[in-house]
């Protein structure tokens, strides 16, 4: 841009270096001229490549076969999906649980997983404590067979403080731990807890 002259004085009057005359446009706004100085050439490099890559992107996604975010996520979901097991339903589980009231593999790993999951509130030995005893023959939820475990542990008791363990203890490890569960009748622990619920004989 030229240089004006002094405000201060009311003189205007337009500056013009020899070596700018080249870049001098030719309009003129109230006494001030203005130079066609050329943008960077990284600047216009950039800008060049973004049009370029804008106009591919907007060519593959939206006009193209190129899936959009939400497009790759459902397909990504549907694969995700088509990997995971069938559901099994309770009365399977129930009857993989008695299957292994004499495999030592699988009460083992039931009582790993009772360790970490249940003792917190049921006692390393079934005795009770937040929740009830275990080990004896009374039940609040359910008559004590594998299948009533097995309700309890995948839906919870969310009023008595118990998690919902569904979404999170997968199938074969419910059916190890119930069957863990079932040896622990009647073992009777120290200091175990009173008795709740009903009796089942």
């Amino acid at each position: 841009m030229s240089r004006p002259g002094n405000p201060t004085t009311g003189e205007e009057k337009n500056i013009v270096f020899e070596s700018e005359k080249s870049i001098l446009l030719d309009h003129n706004y109230d006494g001030i001229q203005e130079l066609d100085h050329p943008l960077p050439k990284w600047w216009l490099v950039t800008f060049y490549l973004a049009i370029i890559f804008a106009a591919i992107y907007v060519g593959y996604y939206h006009l193209g076969s190129g899936l959009l975010q939400e497009q790759e996520l459902e397909a990504d979901l549907a694969e995700i999906k088509s990997r995971a097991p069938a559901p099994t339903s309770s009365e399977d589980l129930a009857a993989k649980a008695i299957a292994m009231k004499d495999d030592a593999t699988a009460l083992a790993a039931g009582k790993a997983s009772y360790i970490a999951k249940c003792a917190a509130c049921h006692g390393n030995l079934g005795e009770g404590g937040i929740g009830p005893n275990l080990t004896d023959k009374f039940w609040i939820h359910g008559i004590g067979d594998a299948a009533g475990v097995i309700k309890v542990i995948v839906d919870g008791v969310p009023e008595k403080g118990m998690p919902t363990w569904g979404p999170i203890i997968p199938p074969e490890e419910t059916a190890q731990l119930t069957a863990f569960i079932a040896t622990l009748s009647g073992t009777n622990p120290p200091n175990a807890k009173a008795p709740e619920g009903q009796e089942i004989k």
